[in-house]
């Protein structure tokens, strides 16, 4: 993209498209980052005095339209996008936008069964060896790789969860052999570098949504198998932004568990919507306190403020463990009947 006469870097239409976006959304955004991402845009908005009316408008219509590509792909392929951004955009634009991010609409590995009924994918894949259900599971996504995980035999469940985990890159060839295996054939594989999968973030997405009694099975099996393991997966489900999810009862429930200097101190660098819900569920006394606390707290080191986050989710997985609180998730036992 031109803008203004000159070539702007992806990473500075990146950091324009975050200053647009505002603190709240961009702080969002950053949850899926890593760590050298988050820095270097971190760097590069600093670096931005001022973005024009002119320039945020070309930052916000490029984004839109790749967001429009990448969903007319996932719906349809490359063929059925370019096919609708010919109608929505112009032949000129639709060539412009297709080339221009040729590299980025790749279809991923196994996308003929992403729009498979689970159920269908279960009966296809269920007698496949726990390494084959792994990768694919890996590159579904986690609502439908869940499903699929809790169908499966307890005897496998834990096993593949544990595969995924321990997944890090897998070869082409590889995936070739399994689709190959699977009767299909995916044509954007050729010419592709290692393609990472897996890892302990996707199996933590993948048991973030199964129902409880399986995230149970699996975890309680792992910490058997590899407690290192089950301990870091258990560090990942819950996380302390993650209390604005809890209804108010659990809340308070929670809080009064908490001491209050760790409550202070965990809320230091969290988002005004994780203290305003904090907050609203304490006395106006307490409330008081605690925004005090903090206000004189100073600067405090990260990994203190971490530790005591964790204290706080390991406490809500005490009480969602004995029944006292509900955790919403994707598996449906969030249904109170």
């Amino acid at each position: 993209m031109n803008m203004t006469g000159e070539r702007i870097s992806g990473l500075e239409k990146a950091a324009m498209l975050l200053i647009v976006l505002g603190p709240e959304k961009s702080s969002k955004v950053f949850k899926y980052l890593k760590e050298e991402e988050i820095e270097q845009l971190t760097l590069e908005i600093a670096n931005i005095r001022s973005v024009s009316p002119q320039v945020k408008d070309e930052v916000i219509r490029e984004f839109y339209e790749i967001c429009l590509a990448q969903q007319y792909i996932s719906e349809g392929g490359i063929n059925y996008a370019k096919q609708l951004l010919e109608e929505a955009l112009g032949n000129d634009k639709s060539d412009e936008i297709i080339n221009r991010l040729t590299s980025a609409l790749q279809v991923r590995p196994f996308d003929f069964i992403q729009r498979t009924e689970a159920s269908q994918i279960l009966n296809f894949i269920q007698n496949e060896h726990p390494q084959t259900i792994a990768l694919i599971l890996s590159y579904l996504k986690p609502n439908k790789a869940s499903a699929i995980l809790s169908a499966l035999p307890q005897e496998k469940q834990a096993d593949v969860a544990k595969r995924i985990a321990q997944m890090d890159r897998t070869s082409p060839e590889v995936i070739k052999e399994v689709e190959r295996v699977l009767e299909k054939k995916l044509s954007s594989i050729e010419g592709q570098d290692y393609t990472i999968v897996g890892g302990v973030d996707s199996v933590v997405n993948i048991l973030s949504s199964v129902d409880r009694g399986t995230e149970k099975h699996i975890l309680d099996t792992l910490e058997v198998d590899d407690v290192e393991l089950a301990e870091e997966i258990k560090r990942k489900m819950f996380v302390f932004e993650d209390i604005v999810t809890l209804d108010d009862r659990s809340i308070q429930r929670v809080l009064r568990e908490i001491d209050n200097a760790d409550l202070a101190l965990a809320m230091k660098s969290s988002g005004q919507e994780v203290q305003n819900v904090v907050l609203k569920n304490l006395s106006s006394r307490l409330a008081t306190m605690i925004k005090e606390d903090m206000e004189y707290m100073g600067p405090v080191r990260l990994r203190d403020v971490e530790e005591a986050q964790q204290k706080i989710v390991n406490t809500i997985r005490r009480l969602e463990d004995s029944g006292e609180i509900i955790v919403s998730r994707g598996g449906g036992d969030e249904i109170i009947v």
